[in-house]
């Protein structure tokens, strides 16, 4: 009672202090206890807790002491506390406390005792607080390994932290540890971390991007590099090592695509080289990836540095767009002229009428005649073929030529005819009459070559024609260039041409009869064996009509007709008996209203076979040709037409 009058009416801390030594009691330092620390009295206030030994305002004091940092106090108040209660509170601020007053070594010796502190929650605060060595004891003892990470790496216990973190094996552990490594420059500690974070492909761009904009290039190379040997490695550690090769040591891209093509996501490769200009590279990669079309159009536009003869001809005959033939063929052209013929060879599935015409434009086709010639073997086509003819003409080559167009006949023949007829030398000159004269253009043919004196093509020709004009004009023309040889070659040659009239004129005309004097006996011979061969024909025709009546039963004697009121007249042996005549049905010998007629030789006529145009009647006498002209109405006859 005294203190609280002392304390509360006469407000005298000082006299309520001196009366509680006094007087020593619990009861009374714990009213002054109070007192004190409502007054912000907090050192007094824990020391009269002490004295009071009472633990049951803990929380007020804690409180109180934190606000006023009085921790040592605090401390000594804890002590007490903890030997009257056992509370996770009280503990756990003790430690704090020892925490706070840097007081390790007693934290250290607490928390590996008997305690029920909140370790975590008090080594946070600690963390929190930057109390990273009171923080590393705590994590430690709780085996937190992450968050003694953390706290080495604020303690710039590089070494520990990577320790701790490969015993946390958190990633976000790895990645802090890393980055902290990184900053402060210790690139191998920096290394160790991240080859635990570059096998996650989630974490890998994250980390790439930390080293690039760090501008520690060479370290994240080299981290990429040892990368690639790791167990659980992944297509996205080659990807990148890729894409920082191109970025960075350009001079080392092709070998790791070499090497590691497979194990690609070429998407992302093909971006980077693209966007460095690495056009070998990009093009290696569509091969790989067997996008054969990208690949060829990337070597025929980047040529100076994706370009090489054999890849590329290994390339083209892959595409599926076919259009890139004709690039290619047009980028040879322009580039690679000597290397046409060549890749032209490769290439399947052309068409050979549009090179043909795409290298004429450019006036690059002897370039390409070694694959014309190849062409022009298996297919039999025009533009070949022309194209062909006119390089043997420019080349002069006469021999191909002509083994050209005996071989294979699909061109323009009087087009090249008429080329030929132009050239200088005779031989082209004579490729082009036999062109005329296959294309029955004799009178071409035939002029041309009269020109050059080839009188022997020339007399071919005209025997071919079977034209007699054409045939007399040249034995005109020898005659009148007095080449008299020429004349008897002609005379043999175009024989069944040549009249023998005009022959014997103009022998007789010019004085040649000795060189027609050949022509004139075969003629005779012809003419004479003509002659034998139709008299024999009549005789054996007569002979077997003779004998035909002979068999057939009729009389061989005179026939008399008994309704013709005509006296008998005798029958000719040869002819048709009279009787016959009269008995056998004719319609064309009623039709002109003659039953039968009788000549005053006594033949029978029989109607010939034109007697539409002039009604008459043949008398049947072997050997003789006999036309009783009769007109309708008459019974006489009135002259002879030919009968055999």
């Amino acid at each position: 009672q005294a203190v609280k009058i002392l304390v509360k009416q006469i407000n005298d801390i000082e006299r309520a202090t001196d009366y509680a030594e006094e007087v020593n009691e619990p009861v009374v330092w714990k009213k002054l206890a109070k007192y004190q620390l409502r007054q912000k009295f907090v050192k007094e206030a824990i020391d009269s807790y002490i004295r009071a030994f009472d633990a049951e305002a803990f929380h007020a004091v804690i409180d109180a002491a934190r606000e006023t940092q009085m921790f040592d106090d605090l401390v000594r108040y804890l002590q007490m506390c903890r030997k009257k209660i056992r509370d996770p509170a009280v503990d756990s601020e003790l430690v704090h406390a020892y925490a706070r007053t840097n007081r390790l070594a007693d934290l250290e010796d607490f928390i590996t005792g008997p305690n029920c502190a909140q370790i975590q929650l008090v080594g946070d605060q600690c963390f929190q607080g930057g109390m990273y060595e009171a923080a590393k004891i705590l994590y430690n003892n709780i085996n937190n390994f992450g968050r003694l990470a953390s706290t080495l790496v604020r303690l710039k216990m590089f070494p520990q932290a990577v320790d701790a973190a490969r015993q946390a094996s958190s990633i976000n552990t790895w990645k802090e540890v890393n980055r902290a490594c990184l900053d402060a420059g210790e690139f191998r500690l920096a290394q160790q971390c991240a080859l635990n974070i570059i096998v996650k492909p989630d974490e890998l761009d994250e980390l790439i991007r930390h080293y690039e904009n760090a501008g520690h290039f060479d370290h994240l190379i080299n981290l990429m590099e040892h990368g690639l040997g790791a167990q659980n490695a992944h297509p996205g550690i080659f990807t990148g090592l890729a894409i920082l090769y191109s970025k960075y040591k350009p001079e080392k891209l092709m070998e790791h695509l070499k090497m590691f093509h497979s194990r690609l996501t070429f998407t992302k490769v093909y971006q980077a080289c693209e966007s460095n200009l690495q056009w070998s590279a990009l093009a290696f990669l569509y091969v790989h990836a067997e996008d054969y079309d990208k690949a060829a159009k990337v070597m025929i536009e980047h040529s100076v540095d994706a370009w090489d003869h054999v890849p590329f001809k290994e390339v083209i005959v892959k595409v599926n767009n076919q259009d890139l033939y004709y690039q290619a063929v047009e980028f040879y052209l322009n580039e690679h002229p000597s290397l046409i013929s060549d890749l032209l060879s490769t290439l399947p599935r052309l068409n050979h009428t549009k090179v043909v015409h795409s290298v004429e434009k450019v006036g690059h086709l002897p370039l390409i005649k070694k694959y014309l010639v190849a062409v022009q073997q298996t297919e039999n086509i025009k533009a070949v073929n022309e194209a062909l003819n006119n390089l043997y003409i420019e080349e002069e080559d006469y021999e191909s030529l002509q083994d050209s167009i005996n071989r294979f006949d699909n061109f323009d023949a009087i087009k090249l005819a008429k080329a030929c007829e132009r050239h200088e030398l005779i031989e082209f000159r004579r490729i082009a009459a036999q062109l005329y004269k296959k294309n029955k253009r004799f009178e071409q043919s035939i002029e041309i070559s009269k020109k050059d004196a080839l009188f022997q093509d020339a007399l071919k020709t005209v025997a071919e024609s079977g034209n007699r004009d054409a045939a007399e004009n040249l034995i005109n023309f020898f005659v009148q260039n007095n080449n008299p040889h020429g004349f008897a070659a002609a005379l043999y040659t175009c024989y069944d041409l040549i009249r023998p009239d005009v022959v014997f004129e103009i022998a007789w005309t010019h004085k040649m009869m000795d060189f027609a004097f050949p022509y004139f006996t075969q003629v005779l011979r012809e003419y004479t064996t003509k002659i034998d061969e139709l008299t024999s024909a009549k005789t054996k025709k007569a002979k077997s009509q003779e004998e035909g009546l002979e068999s057939s039963g009729f009389q061989t004697g005179p026939v008399i007709d008994p309704s013709s009121g005509y006296p008998p007249m005798p029958y000719i042996p040869g002819g048709i008996p009279p009787a016959a005549l009269l008995t056998t049905p004719n319609p064309l010998i009623n039709q002109i209203h003659h039953p039968h007629l009788v000549n005053s030789t006594g033949h029978i006529g029989i109607p010939r076979l034109n007697v539409g145009i002039n009604q008459g009647y043949v008398d049947q006498v072997p050997g003789q040709q006999i036309d009783y002209g009769v007109q309708p109405g008459s019974n006489e006859f009135s002259g002879f037409i030919g009968f055999s």
